[in-house]
């Protein structure tokens, strides 16, 4: 079941690491994220590969606060449904922006051209787009804005 999270309430203060979740709904996965709701109402998405979260040892202070997160393997996964339940999300809601965050890896930087296929197929124009991608050390390696759609 979907839902949205406090994230005042996310990570407790006793946390021996000072880092602490910014999710701010559950669930993350692409595939159980529903198509309509409250977490896309004027929401900026992030699309991350499931492995950008493992690589980027600052991904939580650098990447999810404040947006919508979805997760998903462009190489291991159907992208062909990526694009279909992305395009509905977007077609269906008042997204405000999109990044995809890849790592630099070939099989990668397909998740990029799912992004991409969703836009153009919800026919949404104005939806700002930017591309991160990131290198297996973990570093940021190149961020790219990829303009409004």
């Amino acid at each position: 079941m979907a839902r949205k999270l406090n994230l005042t309430q996310a990570a407790s203060p006793a946390s021996p690491s000072p880092t602490r979740s910014r999710l701010g709904h559950w669930p993350v996965q692409l595939h159980l994220l529903p198509i309509q709701g409250e977490i896309w109402d004027g929401a900026d998405v992030l699309i991350a590969a499931d492995c950008v979260g493992f690589a980027m040892p600052d991904f939580h202070e650098r990447l999810p606060g404040g947006r919508t997160l979805a997760v998903g393997c462009p190489k291991l996964d159907d992208a062909a449904s990526y694009v279909e339940k992305l395009a509905d999300v977007f077609a269906g809601n008042d997204i405000r922006s999109v990044t995809a965050a890849h790592m630099e890896v070939p099989c990668c930087t397909g998740l990029v051209t799912v992004v991409k296929e969703a836009l153009a197929a919800a026919g949404r124009r104005g939806i700002g787009f930017r591309v991160l991608t990131v290198g297996i050390e973990g570093t940021v390696q190149e961020e790219a804005c990829a303009g409004a759609r």
